[in-house]
């Protein structure tokens, strides 16, 4: 690694912008420093891609693309424990979970590598007498992706991946939260000759004017954005001027539904791990626990007991079941949603901020679970991003899919029944892009992911991901010695 961490421009590294500290939310030291770009990095990267994806044979070469993603995934597979490792000291996230997210990145990318050999093709016919018709996929351009920092590894790769696999050409815009491990990437994709360059150029960026840069860009055709609904929101206006294609993942407050019918024994354990997987700082995070009140004081007394006994520590910690949010400025945002939401609802368990033990130099959140009886509250209504879980009651089916469907999300949500038919026709009436039964959390590149209402629109992973890159067009060829009619 650089001695400062910088971004991979045009086949170049560059080291330009101003030079800040990245830190471990876990303890508050520095981790080291990295270049924080900006507008002039994502013109520079735009004006790369486009240049690329215009002289080089990466457009319209599939078995390139694929032999060059084959190998990414093996220069990836190759880094797994030293970019999982940087990951966890940046992000606060456990190395059990960095270790599983670049694992199965890797298997993403090999998901593309077979797409860019299966997926360009079209298909033709004979649609009238000696008149010709055939449909190629083409990929759209120039790519934008724009990525969080709670998993910027896999949320990166499930757009770079097929957008690569489509043929475009790619900008990555990545957070300032996690810029050394941003730099691992960047080495990784350096490392795979295969790559032309200026097909793919990573920076990074703690502020706010690269990343709009690549939206309002008439050069590029395609932003790929995950993260919160408000900044989707302005996203889909921004690139409105240029009418490009988007694919926007958005916020979530995903509701764990259970009957009486349930096998608490799973289902208890199970939405403990839905609230401090990644620290809570997921949009798929189990936010909303509604259960039927024939079991709500068997639930709300096992739940508020098994919240209690998690254990927090570092992303090294091997016992630790959560680690801390992104920054303590975070952790004092929760907090304060939390104290919001004791004047309107129940206590059942008031966490809070570390503040004292060996912990307290860290970010460190401990749960709260606050039991509320309307869906009109901000803690219903607005993502937390946070170990912070609600307990709703709900009377029977109707209510309990009113209450599921009471905010403007829509990207995931459980149901927890031994009664199958109950469960999927309950299902059936959640307006989620993904719905668990009996589980949680649970995902494979081989099917899409994807939201609706207020939770975004396009699908990634799956066979339709590469579609989300691709643009159709149709030949019509005529034999004039033959009669069109």
């Amino acid at each position: 690694m650089n001695t400062i961490a910088q971004h991979w421009i045009n086949g170049q590294w560059t080291g330009s912008g101003s030079v800040l500290e990245s830190i471990n939310p876990a303890d508050g030291t520095v981790v080291g420093s990295f270049y924080d770009g900006g507008e002039a990095e994502a013109s520079a990267a735009v004006d790369a891609a486009a240049a690329a994806f215009e002289t080089t044979a990466w457009a319209r070469t599939p078995s390139l693309r694929a032999t060059a993603l084959s190998r990414l995934a093996d220069a990836l597979e190759a880094r797994i424990p030293e970019v999982a490792a940087m990951l966890s000291r940046e992000n606060g996230k456990l190395l059990g979970e960095t270790t599983w997210e670049v694992s199965g990145a890797v298997g993403w990318l090999r998901y593309a590598a077979a797409s860019a050999r299966t997926q360009t093709a079209g298909r033709a016919a004979e649609t009238a007498p000696g008149q010709y018709t055939h449909s190629v996929p083409e990929p759209l351009g120039v790519a934008g992706i724009i990525s969080p920092w709670n998993s910027p590894i896999m949320l990166t790769v499930r757009a770079l991946g097929p957008a690569l696999a489509a043929g475009c050409t790619v900008v990555v815009k990545l957070p300032a939260q996690t810029a050394l491990t941003n730099e691992l990437f960047a080495q990784v994709l350096a490392s795979v000759p295969e790559i032309p360059a200026g097909v793919v150029s990573v920076f990074t960026e703690s502020g706010n004017t690269g990343a709009p840069f690549l939206v309002s860009s008439d050069k590029v055709d395609v932003i790929n954005y995950t993260g919160s609904t408000p900044v989707g929101r302005s996203i889909a206006a921004a690139a409105s001027t240029t009418l490009k294609r988007l694919g926007l993942e958005l916020g979530g407050k995903a509701p764990m539904v259970i009957f009486p019918d349930a096998d608490l024994d799973m289902v208890i354990p199970t939405v403990v791990q839905s609230l401090v997987l990644m620290n809570g700082q997921f949009c798929c995070t189990g936010s909303r626990v509604l259960v039927h009140r024939d079991i709500a004081d068997q639930v709300r007394t096992r739940l508020t007991s098994a919240l209690a006994q998690v254990r927090l520590g570092s992303g090294d910690d091997e016992k630790a079941q959560l680690g801390p949010v992104i920054d303590r400025a975070s952790a004092q945002r929760v907090d304060a949603i939390v104290e919001e939401a004791a004047s309107y609802g129940t206590v059942l368990l008031r966490g809070g901020v570390v503040t004292d033990g060996p912990l307290a130099a860290g970010a460190f959140y401990r749960p709260s679970l606050i039991e509320v009886d309307r869906t009109d509250v901000r803690i219903v209504q607005e993502e937390v991003f946070g170990p912070v879980q609600t307990f709703e009651v709900f009377d029977d089916e109707d209510d309990a899919v009113t209450k599921a469907n009471a905010t403007i999300y829509g990207l995931a949500a459980s149901v927890f029944s031994s009664d199958s038919m109950k469960a999927r026709r309950i299902a059936r009436r959640i307006r989620t892009g993904t719905v668990w039964i009996n589980t949680w959390g649970a995902i494979s590149e081989d099917f899409e992911e994807g939201g609706v209402k207020g939770s975004g629109y396009g699908y990634l992973c799956g066979p339709r991901a590469i579609e989300e890159f691709q643009a159709l067009k149709v030949y019509v060829e005529q034999d004039h010695t033959q009669s069109a009619h």
